[in-house]
């Protein structure tokens, strides 16, 4: 079953308005209630003249559920998009995403309840509905009932849709640490059948020293400066005690460490001769118009190939997920094709 032609409706455009992306004011805590106050002028109703979008199972998904779903993430797709077509194609592919979602999540929940001996403690559900009231409205009850009032849900359908969150969340947890285990092997035939993936740029662990030009400064006075720190350097003061004594950059606090930089990274005036240096040593000071710079190599890694013990944890993961994701995917595939699904 594909959404193509629930796509073809136009739902898009019906549900956010394409003057929304020229200006949209920002969410408000009375947006909830706002929008109770006055319903979308989207067509939908009219669209659908029983307001359903869909069908899964004996679950009827409505107009309003998937407004519901799709409003809080408008305004991030919005902020992010470049063009009102870039808008219109993330919406419409957020929509999709969604009723995907939405019909999945009923299919979850009934493979869950198929087990009778299986369910949620009533205590997990009111400590999840007490931790959201806590997150979202600072404890204030009055205000997350006034909440579901704007929605247009009753307590009773919010516990409800908690407990099948509650469901849903568990049951693709279980899905994917029944595949967390990967063996040795794997990842060592994955290693060795992809070491081009693993190829390293030559790297340094830097740490810097950086003295602004003060005005009218020369760049006599300023390597003066640079050569007393260098003194104290080569007299066994610690580098990253000197930056954070001296330096007057953003990393002064951090001792100056910059962290790994690839060649690449750097201007070729401070790659060149950082480059050229072995660990634990530093260049001579570099001059430019803003500042005079002193780099120091706190560690070296040397262009090449990882060895396996660096990257064992990477692949592991990396497989674990892969296979947490393909055996998902044919569980929701088998629960989907077992199921009465209807997308109008």
């Amino acid at each position: 079953m594909t959404l193509s032609r629930f796509r073809s409706l136009g739902i898009l455009i019906a549900l956010i308005p394409v003057s929304a992306f020229a200006q949209t004011p920002p969410a408000s805590p009375d947006a909830p209630k706002a929008a109770a106050k006055k319903a979308p002028a989207d067509n939908l109703d009219l669209r659908f003249a029983n307001g359903i979008v869909a069908v899964a199972e004996d679950k009827v998904i409505t107009v309003d559920d998937l407004r519901r779903e799709i409003a809080p993430r408008a305004n991030s797709i919005q902020r992010a998009a470049t063009s009102e077509k870039d808008f219109n194609d993330r919406m419409e592919a957020l929509q999709d995403d969604i009723i995907q979602q939405m019909i999945d999540r009923v299919l979850i929940v009934k493979d869950f309840k198929k087990d009778e001996k299986r369910h949620i403690p009533d205590s997990i559900i009111d400590n999840a509905i007490a931790e959201e009231q806590i997150r979202r409205f600072d404890g204030d009850r009055s205000k997350f009932l006034s909440y579901l009032r704007a929605l247009g849900m009753t307590f009773r359908e919010y516990r409800k849709k908690m407990e099948d969150d509650i469901i849903y969340d568990y049951m693709r947890g279980q899905q994917h640490r029944n595949q967390a285990v990967v063996s040795p092997a794997r990842v060592e035939t994955f290693y060795y059948e992809n070491k081009d993936r693993f190829y390293q740029e030559d790297q340094v662990r830097m740490r810097m020293i950086a003295l602004n030009r003060a005005e009218g400064e020369t760049d006599e006075q300023l390597l003066a400066k640079a050569d007393k720190i260098e003194i104290r350097f080569k007299t066994g003061e610690k580098f990253d005690d000197l930056a954070r004594e001296v330096s007057q950059d953003a990393k002064r606090t951090k001792g100056g460490d910059w962290g790994w930089q690839r060649k690449t990274d750097l201007k070729a005036e401070f790659s060149d001769p950082l480059f050229k240096l072995e660990k634990g040593q530093l260049t001579t000071p570099i001059i430019t118009a803003e500042a005079a710079y002193i780099l120091y190599v706190e560690d070296r890694k040397l262009a090449g190939v990882q060895p396996l013990a660096d990257v064992r944890d990477q692949i592991e993961n990396n497989l674990a997920n892969q296979m947490a994701q393909q055996s998902e995917n044919k569980w929701l595939e088998r629960l989907r094709r077992n199921a009465y699904i209807r997308i109008y």
